[in-house]
């Protein structure tokens, strides 16, 4: 394995470990101040990765790292723990405590847009003459570790944003979109969602569905960091 790879491969796990901490502290952020202490008891309100991996070690260490290392682009998952009978009395605030880990991916995936469009403006970054997930920007001299950690951010972040709103369980679209179902119905539903096999299902059509979406958001990207060039 090059060093350039295993590089580019830490800075997907260190990008995949900071992004999915915060979005699971949003998670547990949200919950706790809509009523629902169960992830702030359990650590989990915090930018530390530690509760979180010590909540799903698999999923948020061995696989990410794993992947990271040998395909270049860190996989993986983790997950705050909530009150499900809270989450039935209080719907809206469940919605709203669904919706808040995406939202922190967004955050994270604008900040870095603005960084990055901040370092063209300032003749820092070009745009580079073959685009990918980690190289969405480059300088005179090439990509660089700067270069490589912001693409990596930015694409990372959209990503698990708008992967996790797709409304199948058990990812989070599908409990924000529980909100706008009648009550009687969202009782059904919710208890249904609970199964373990449609979670399982939710997620394999997710991932089957979710690479139709990767190359618009990749062109929409890039069109937006560099609207005067065209990627053919």
């Amino acid at each position: 394995m090059e060093m350039e790879q295993i590089g580019i491969g830490l800075i997907w796990f260190v990008a995949f470990l900071f992004s999915t901490t915060v979005h699971e502290a949003m998670h547990a952020w949200v919950a706790y101040r809509g009523g629902d202490p169960t992830a702030y008891h359990g650590g989990q309100v915090s930018l530390s990765p530690l509760p979180h991996i010590k909540r799903e070690p698999i999923g948020m260490l061995v696989v990410p790292l794993l992947t990271s290392l040998t395909q270049g682009w860190a996989m993986g998952w983790a997950s705050a723990p909530y009150d499900p009978n809270w989450a039935a009395r209080h719907p809206q605030r469940a919605a709203l405590m669904a919706a808040a880990g995406p939202a922190g991916n967004f955050a994270l995936a604008i900040i870095a847009f603005i960084l990055i469009k901040a370092g063209i403006v300032a003749g820092y970054f070009i745009a580079p003459d073959r685009a990918n997930f980690h190289t969405l920007i480059e300088t005179a001299g090439g990509p660089n570790g700067v270069t490589t950690m912001l693409s990596v951010f930015l694409m990372l972040n959209v990503i698990l944003g708008t992967f996790n709103l797709i409304p199948l369980p058990p990812l989070d679209g599908a409990s924000v979109a529980m909100v706008f179902l009648p009550a009687d119905l969202r009782a059904r539903v919710r208890e249904f969602m609970a199964s373990g096999m449609m979670s399982m299902l939710g997620l394999l059509v997710a991932w089957r569905v979710f690479p139709v979406l990767t190359d618009p958001l990749f062109t929409l990207i890039l069109a937006a960091l560099h609207p005067s060039v065209s990627y053919g």
